[in-house]
């Protein structure tokens, strides 16, 4: 225990991935993103066209591999950067780009089974919409859930159906809901993708969407700043005006509003994103990541406040 938050080694205030990674194995653990294009229900048709106006032309797996690879040749290029920085390290496969549980359950078994094999894997994390979860799919990750560290990530953005409608979202929160439910009966932990900064929202509407997913039976959160990236349906919006992007100082603010909402053994996976520096428009503050992070532990600090300390 450190500074009282018992989720922590190193003076954070909050239960960071990389602690309960270390925790749990022993050593450095990172994520390998890995892109096997399945699409997505939002893109073709079946649920949407267009995808959701803050999604990427990659579908989210702009720092993925190249999906004309294998999986293997994939995790080898991407493994051999991180590990310049992360020498030794344990990794976990990560189904990253698009919805990774949208195909038929033989193709989705082959895929993780192969990832499962790979140099050095320790777990796997596939990221996914909840509308893309049945119970065949879900019985699957039920099974692998047994036999190693799986996290199905699920991309909501707001518990705000009138935001996921503006967005394009094309499923509401009761939908998500039911494919959260699916997994958590077969004890998969799930991590939930929050953005926050989505047009028309407030401070409150964002907590809001803190508060309600903490009160879920989740193993994990990515909180994430909205990008404006070129080629979306929202860069067009920006572009006339229609809305503005966070400042710094205004995210940090609700990022500690959410952390102090949110129970403390959730673990952290994100508190802020890495937006392609080619496509990102807005804001241009997040490039600085560091100062980003730097700036929550300094409020927290200042606030004198931890991660569920408003549930207290």
């Amino acid at each position: 225990m450190t500074g009282g938050f018992p989720y922590s080694d190193d003076n954070k205030r909050y239960h960071t991935y990389n602690y309960y990674l270390k925790k749990r194995f022993g050593r450095k653990v990172f994520k390998v993103p890995l892109n096997i294009d399945l699409g997505c229900p939002n893109r073709d048709g079946s649920k949407g066209i267009g995808g959701c106006a803050f999604c990427s032309a990659k579908m989210s797996g702009n720092f993925a591999g190249d999906p004309e690879q294998p999986i293997e040749t994939q995790y080898a290029q991407v493994r051999s950067i991180m590990e310049k920085k992360w020498a030794g390290s344990l990794c976990i496969p990560y189904f990253q780009a698009g919805s990774n549980t949208y195909a038929e359950v033989p193709l989705l078994r082959k895929m993780y089974e192969k990832a499962l094999t790979l140099e050095n894997a320790v777990g796997l994390s596939i990221a996914t919409r909840a509308d893309c979860i049945d119970e065949e799919k879900a019985e699957l990750l039920g099974e692998l859930a047994q036999r190693t560290y799986l996290t199905v990530e699920l991309g909501l953005q707001t518990v705000h159906d009138s935001t996921a409608l503006a967005m394009n979202r094309c499923h509401t929160f009761e939908d998500f809901l039911r494919g959260y439910t699916m997994l958590r009966e077969r004890d998969v932990n799930v991590c939930v993708h929050l953005i926050d900064g989505l047009p028309g929202e407030s401070h409150e509407m964002m907590r809001e969407s803190a508060k309600v997913v903490g009160q879920l039976d989740i193993h994990a959160v990515k909180l994430h700043l909205l990008h404006i990236l070129k080629g979306t349906a929202l860069a067009e919006e920006y572009a006339n005006g229609s809305f503005a992007a966070m400042e710094r100082d205004e995210y940090i603010s609700v990022i500690c509003d959410q952390l102090e909402l949110l129970p403390p053994n959730i673990v952290i996976e994100r508190l802020t994103g890495d937006g392609d520096r080619k496509e990102l428009i807005a804001p241009l503050w997040s490039r600085d990541k560091r100062r980003v992070l730097n700036g929550i532990d300094m409020e927290m600090a200042r606030r004198g406040t931890y991660q569920g300390s408003a549930l207290l």
